[in-house]
């Protein structure tokens, strides 16, 4: 079965951190540029972060610049978002895919997840 499977979601408090994974199952993740995206209700999807195949370009969004970061782990065919510092305005859901990533331009493409739950209490 050819999926995207988030997991490592959770409650922390303001100050703490986290690390989302995203393991791909039929289908090697480092033939595609992958970028993580948060949701929440009632409010646009955001591209948080995406990350070329090469690996030699990486986007952040403005409100996770110096407090997120990407990683691969082509072992386990796996991205990570790591969460530092974590706000109550980071609460969303996440999740990943594999998108069209030129530049600032990161779209989603052909595969995606369901997502995890992250919730930041003040």
């Amino acid at each position: 079965q050819v999926q995207l499977v988030e997991s490592g979601g959770g409650l922390v408090q303001a100050g703490g951190s986290l690390r989302l994974s995203c393991a791909a199952q039929g289908f090697t993740l480092d033939d595609y540029d992958i970028g993580w995206f948060r949701h929440v209700p009632n409010k646009p999807r955001e591209a948080v972060s995406c990350n070329s195949k090469n690996g030699e370009n990486t986007y952040y969004a403005d409100s996770v610049k110096g407090r997120f970061s990407i990683s691969r782990d082509k072992s386990k065919n796996t991205v990570y978002l790591h969460l530092n510092n974590l706000k109550p305005e980071d609460t969303a859901r996440y999740f990943c895919a594999t998108v069209i990533y030129s530049g600032n331009l990161c779209v989603e493409y052909k595969y995606w997840g369901q997502g995890t739950q992250v919730t930041v209490s003040s």
